[in-house]
This record gives C-alpha cells, structure tokens and sequence, in this order.
C-alpha cells in the first residue's frame, strides 16, 4: 500500500461514520509544538462532525470540524505527523509512516462497537465503571459484580486519571524490547496494580514493574495480591529510593508523594537512567520553604500558611523548569479534583533530547536566586547543567 492509497483507506472508513476515536502521532520534527492529535465524532444540534483535540507541549486546544472539511485537516496531520491509531466500529488500524512516506499498515478485525455521538455523555473511562477488574476487587474498590463501592469512587476516578496519563505517554516508550518501570515510594500500590494491568492485560505490553516502598508490612501485602492475581512481571521490594542500586537503565519512572527531597531524589535517579518517561507527584515540599529570603516576597512569606504553600508552587515549578533544561518536554497538571486533597500536581516528563535556549538557562537562574534558593535537585542535575554552558 502506497502513500495515497493508504490516506484514502482511512479518509473512506472516516467518511462512512465508523469512526469511534484516533490518535495521530510522532511528529516529523522534533521542533513541532504540536505533539499529537486526538480525534473522535460527535454530534452537535444534529450536525455530524469531527472534533480535534490538539495536544501542545502545555496546552490542549478542541475545534470541531465538518466532515466535507476534514480531508484538508487530515493531509495537513499527515505532513506533520508519522503514526496513525484509529478505532473503528469493527476494525483498529494502525499506520506507520517513515520519513519518505513509506506504508507500514497493520489492520485487526475487532468486535462490532456503536459509535456514540453524544458530546455531553457521561465521562468514559479508560477502565469502565461497570465492569469487574480483578485487581479493583482484590484492592477493594469494586465488589465482586464489578460495581465500584460508593466510598471508593474518589479513588476509582483517580485510578481511571493516573491511566489517562499513562496512555499518553505510550508513544516515548520503547517498542522494542521488555520496559522497565519503576514505582518509588509505591505504599498500597493502587497505581501501581492499575498501570501493570492496563499495560501488560489491556495493551499486551512487554513489561517488568518494580515496586519499591520503606514499609515491609506493606510491601509483604503487595506481593501476595501480585501473586494470587499471577501478575508475575510485577514485582514488590522493600527499600530506599537511595539504596537501590539494581539498574543502569529504566523507561518510565514513577513517584507518588515521596516527601520532601524523597522526589528530587528520584526525579534525578530517573534522568541518570535516562527514563523515557517520569510521572511524579511530590509531596511536602519543606526544603525551599527553610531557603525563602526574598524581601520583596515578605508581605507573602510572613504568613506561615501563604508561605507553605507558595514554596511549594515555586518547588515545583523548579522541578518542571530543570527537567526542561535537561531534555524533558515537561508539563504540570492536575492529578485529580482539588477538593479530594491540595497535593494535586503531576508533573509529567517525556525525554525529547531538546536542549533550552540560553534564554531559558539565564531565566532559570534569575528566578532562584531571587529566591535565594539551592534547590537539591539542581545540585543533584549539576553535571548536566553544566554542559549547557
């Protein structure tokens, strides 16, 4: 299949309202702000159209396209993009396309679905809400039916989140060979079952996930449910973020609320490994807090609460920034609704190899030393940061 060919393949599958959703993806240049695009119908005062979600490096932009008018919006994704992975009522297909256009087409016939056009229907997770999971009934979110328990849906919903992000993140990981995954600081583990089950039995993923928590107790409970689920790619270790020591090179690193420094800690362990992807969610961010001496932040920093919290946006934010100066397209997002608790920032990390403007260096620098800030993480990136200069 040519070029033409296979552009007229999908645009005949499109036009003919089978389409259920799509994404396009890894652009041609690495300079393009534009990183993917996800598609999908919908209908709207009875009108059939396509709406584009364009995803930038921080940004997220919708536009809803007539189907006549989408011809002219997919050869322009064509020239900026090389992969293709689209869902249709009774096939998915996925296109990848080399430099000079070359076709490689995979097609797989799938169970006949129904194309729902409603724009304000009820939110559909990446993990259905009715339907039994056995790491959820195991954990105890869902009964044994597959209904999630009425005082587990917060965590439900930020199981079905932390997924969102992981699916996003599956064009930076490797295709081929095993990935290696580590969970600092992994505690009960909800997460940490949720990304093994939705990689390795809902995507078919080669993968080995080490969990890794300070708490034996915990660690002891977490391997058993690894066990009595066969989850055997999924293994639970007791230790410190510091102490291990077992790899020279990992894919995706993931930290939830390691305290303090525990998140620099593994933010710069994860940059040596050269991880691909870094998902984190600090928390207790004291370390800036006792470094704050900026007079003209003091109508702010007196107040202990106003400081706390400020110190902590501006540890974050720091965190974000020498990512990027070190490679990473970097993004800060809210992990799951403010009212279900403060810590709610993600920070999410895909290595690009992109080096920052000098521009961005000087920025960074202005911005801790107006602080007087020495952030350890900045410390612990030094020698890359070097380099730069």
């Amino acid at each position: 299949m040519d070029f033409e060919q296979m552009k007229q393949e999908v645009l005949k599958r499109v036009q003919a309202k089978s389409l259920i959703n799509a994404t396009i993806s890894q652009p041609r240049q690495k300079s393009n702000e534009l990183k993917r695009v996800k598609i999908k119908p919908i209908e709207l005062k009875g009108q059939y159209l396509i709406q584009v979600e364009y995803q930038y490096e921080r940004v997220l932009k919708h536009e809803n396209i007539l189907l006549d008018q989408f011809v002219d919006s997919f050869n322009n994704f064509l020239d900026q993009f090389r992969q293709i992975h689209a869902n249709f009522t009774n096939e998915s297909i996925q296109v990848q396309l080399s430099k000079k256009n070359k076709v490689l087409w995979k097609s797989d016939q799938t169970e006949e679905k129904v194309v729902n056009l409603s724009h304000n229907r009820k939110k559909q997770y990446l993990l259905d809400d009715s339907t039994p999971y056995p790491f959820l009934i195991r954990l105890g979110v869902q009964t044994e039916e597959g209904k999630v328990k009425k005082q587990k849906y917060d965590k439900f919903k930020q199981i079905n989140r932390f997924i969102e992000f992981i699916d996003d993140s599956l064009d930076y990981l490797p295709k081929d060979k095993q990935i290696r995954i580590l969970d600092f600081g992994s505690g009960k583990s909800y997460l940490t079952f949720a990304l093994y089950h939705y990689l390795k039995i809902e995507k078919n993923l080669n993968i080995k996930v080490t969990g890794l928590d300070l708490k034996k107790e915990v660690i002891d409970e977490c391997r058993q449910i690894a066990s009595d689920l066969q989850y055997n790619d999924l293994e639970f270790l007791v230790g410190d973020i510091n102490d291990y020591n077992e790899e020279t090179s990992v894919d995706m690193v993931v930290t939830l609320h390691a305290c303090d420094v525990a998140t620099d800690m593994a933010l710069a362990r994860a940059v040596r490994w050269g991880a691909k992807v870094i998902l984190s969610v600090p928390c207790c961010q004291h370390e800036l807090n006792r470094q704050l001496n900026s007079p003209a932040l003091s109508i702010m920093t007196q107040h202990g609460l106003i400081r706390e919290r400020f110190a902590s946006l501006a540890t974050d934010s720091i965190r974000a920034e020498l990512l990027t100066l070190v490679g990473y397209e970097t993004q800060v997002l809210e992990f799951i609704d403010i009212e279900h608790t403060p810590k709610n920032i993600l920070l999410r990390a895909y290595y690009t190899g992109k080096k920052p403007s000098l521009e961005q260096v000087k920025r960074y620098d202005e911005f801790v030393q107006f602080l007087s800030a020495k952030p350890f993480l900045q410390n612990e990136l030094q020698d890359y940061l070097n380099s730069l200069s």
